[in-house]
């Protein structure tokens, strides 16, 4: 019997620094909302559609330009000594103007109050995807945590059985073919403690880039994500679905219906109060320095050459774009939640099989280990019923993790989440 003994394999010496940003979830999901560029891009388009607004509704009140000219001539006139157009003559005169009658700009007013609720509602749905996104990275820096843990467990019973069988070697008792078969069985759980470091490191790093944070940010504590008692088995309706991308949807087919509507207007008649005061210096002789006149002017849409025909067909276009976008998106809204309903219970029930089968995984390997010590099994028996753990473990991660998801993925369908 050869009776060197062989070195056990190193364990990971490095570990990977711990991150020094460390959050809760309802707090990752806050500084997300916060932080993040796309909400401040939201917020913009927001303040951009307040600005159109106040375009639209100073086009429909009084406007005031004023103006001053100076002319020269090559030279003035005269007539029986007395000037009657100077050479020099500086002119300063103001017009006023109040649309009486503007149908057109009325409507364009509405129409870009219906922009401002738009921008508010795409600014919802930008939160709500954010949200989304970093509960999402939360949930896989949870899962992959897991991971480590299961992996680590599993390397530390393979470290056990490996002294052992060394130890039972260099007695004489063993045999080095036992010795490497559990070295082996060593190493590759090392490999993928170290692999699924690397998926939490990577996970960490994905938080972060969503919290805009200067480095990893790791999850503290693992969210309830309770679903709330009126969330039933019954399918809602879509007034029951409050989501913000339905809202945006429905704000977006509102507003393209009003500018349908609103196309028998650019063909009515537009009038407006115009007032002109104005100021000669010097004055000529026929006329007075200082003058006023009033008017009342009337435009009415004669001809256009199919203008206004073919803008109506573009306007009913996107208005059946926008009708046929929300039906499709409240189809696929109730779906979604009817799925993710299934989702969860059966999440529910995996994870109650994959829990009985890791405790059962792991009595198993407390027997063999036994039975080994005391001769009765060999040493394949204990590296797969290693093994069988730690895939065990690893099913249990996995299963919590979908369960998680799911009831994220449910809260959001039902648009209960933020």
């Amino acid at each position: 019997m050869i009776g060197a003994a062989i070195a056990a394999p190193l364990s990971i010496a490095a570990q990977t620094p711990a991150p020094a940003d460390r959050v809760r979830f309802d707090e990752a999901v806050a500084r997300a909302i916060a932080r993040n560029p796309s909400t401040a891009i939201a917020a913009a388009g927001i303040l951009r559609a307040e600005a159109l607004l106040t375009e639209a509704r100073s086009a429909a009140f009084l406007q005031v330009n004023g103006n001053v000219t100076t002319t020269t001539l090559n030279r003035g006139v005269e007539f029986d000594g007395a000037t009657v157009t100077p050479r020099n003559q500086l002119t300063a005169s103001l017009d006023l103007r109040v649309p009486l009658y503007a149908p057109a700009r009325w409507a364009r007013r509405a129409q870009a109050d219906d922009g401002r609720r738009i921008a508010a509602a795409n600014a919802d749905e930008v939160r709500r995807q954010t949200a989304f996104a970093a509960a999402d990275a939360y949930l896989t820096i949870i899962a992959r945590r897991r991971v480590v843990e299961a992996n680590e467990r599993a390397r530390g019973v393979a470290q056990a059985h490996f002294e052992l069988a060394r130890q039972l070697q260099e007695r004489g008792t063993g045999s080095r073919l036992n010795e490497l078969r559990a070295q082996q069985e060593l190493s590759l759980d090392e490999g993928l403690v170290e692999s699924a470091r690397l998926s939490l490191y990577r996970a960490q790093e994905a938080l972060g880039i969503l919290l805009v944070a200067d480095g990893r940010v790791d999850a503290i504590d693992e969210p309830a994500l309770e679903i709330p008692p009126d969330a039933g088995a019954a399918a809602p309706s879509p007034q029951d679905l409050w989501r913000p991308d339905l809202r945006l949807y429905g704000t977006e087919q509102s507003a393209a219906e009003r500018v349908l509507r609103d196309s028998s207007k650019d063909a009515r008649p537009y009038l407006e109060a115009v007032f002109q005061p104005s100021s000669t210096y010097p004055s000529q002789f026929f006329l007075p320095q200082n003058s006023w006149r009033f008017l009342l002017q009337t435009t009415v849409p004669i001809l256009d050459s199919g203008f206004r025909r073919g803008q109506r067909v573009e306007r009913q276009a996107a208005f059946d774009i926008s009708r046929a976008t929300l039906a499709s998106a409240v189809t696929t809204a109730s779906s979604e939640v009817r799925a993710a309903r299934e989702a969860v219970a059966s999440a529910e029930r995996g994870l109650a099989s994959a829990r009985a089968g890791a405790d059962q995984a792991q009595q198993v390997v407390d027997i063999v280990n036994v039975s080994f010590r005391a001769g009765a099994a060999t040493n394949i028996e204990v590296i797969d019923a290693e093994r069988r753990g730690r895939d065990a473990d690893t099913t249990v991660a996995v299963a919590e993790d979908t369960l998680r998801r799911a009831r994220l993925e449910l809260l959001n369908a039902l648009g209960r989440f933020p």
